[in-house]
Parts: C-alpha cells; sequence; structure tokens
C-alpha cells in the first residue's frame, strides 16, 4: 500500500511539472518557454507570477527612470530597448534605438537596473535566455 502511494504522488507530480513545460500530441513534443522569476513573484501559476513580473518590471521603469538635464519634450518620442534575462537571472541590453542618445543611455541605465530574477527563463526545465523589448513613450 506504501508503494502504491509513493507512485501515486511520483505521478501526480510529474504531471503538474509536465503540463508547465509543455504538451505531447502524438509524436509531436511541444515544450513551453516559462519566463524569468522576478524576486518576491515566487508564489502562485505561471500566468501569476507571468502578471507578477509584468506589473514589478513596470514598477521599475516607472520609479527609476530619471529625465536627463535639460531634456525638452519635443513632440511624441519613443525608445525602445531590447534586452535578455539570462540564464544566470541577470539582465544584457542588446539594443537600444529611438529618441534622442541621453533617452537612449537612460533607458539602458534604467533598463540595466533590474535586480537579478529569482529564477531564470526556463524551457524543458533548463535554463534559458528570454528576449523582451520594452518601449519607453515620451
Amino acid at each position: 500500500m506504501k508503494k502504491l502511494f509513493i507512485i501515486a504522488c511520483i505521478l501526480i507530480s510529474a504531471t503538474t511539472f509536465a503540463q508547465e513545460w509543455g504538451t505531447v500530441d502524438k509524436n509531436t513534443v511541444t515544450l513551453k518557454e516559462i519566463g524569468p522569476i522576478w524576486p518576491g513573484c515566487e508564489n502562485g501559476s505561471a500566468a501569476q507570477r507571468d502578471n507578477c513580473f509584468n506589473t514589478q518590471l513596470a514598477t521599475h521603469i516607472s520609479k527609476n527612470f530619471k529625465f536627463p538635464a535639460g531634456y525638452k519634450k519635443n513632440g511624441d518620442v519613443k525608445v525602445i530597448v531590447e534586452f535578455i534575462i539570462n540564464e544566470k537571472g541577470m539582465v544584457e541590453v542588446k539594443k537600444v534605438t529611438g529618441g534622442t542618445k541621453e533617452l537612449q543611455e537612460e533607458a539602458k541605465r534604467n533598463i540595466s537596473a533590474i535586480p537579478k530574477m529569482a529564477k531564470p527563463g526556463m524551457m524543458g526545465g533548463k535554463p534559458r535566455a528570454i528576449s523582451y523589448t520594452v518601449p519607453f513613450n515620451f
């Protein structure tokens, strides 16, 4: 009876983790990319963790952005930052485009200040770099 209980627990936990990793349909295995986990967002379902990540990212950007000295609004300006959160949970800025050089530097500084993730992104149970693109609209 004890062995049957242990086997049942293993099967239940294996199917729970497998659902988060991906799906199997006939002979096709589809792995699901799991986003990194922002510090403090460790609890809840995958959807709740993703929502928490997005909320924390937006909060980080708005609280930490500092307009360059002497900045004067000149119409609508958009700066786009492309970055990854690597296999170690650290941010690496790949590309910054649009706007003035000063706004680009501040947007890059802001994104580079994102804290190390509690857990990196995953795919198939292995750490994976996840790409992001964030627009800054002025």
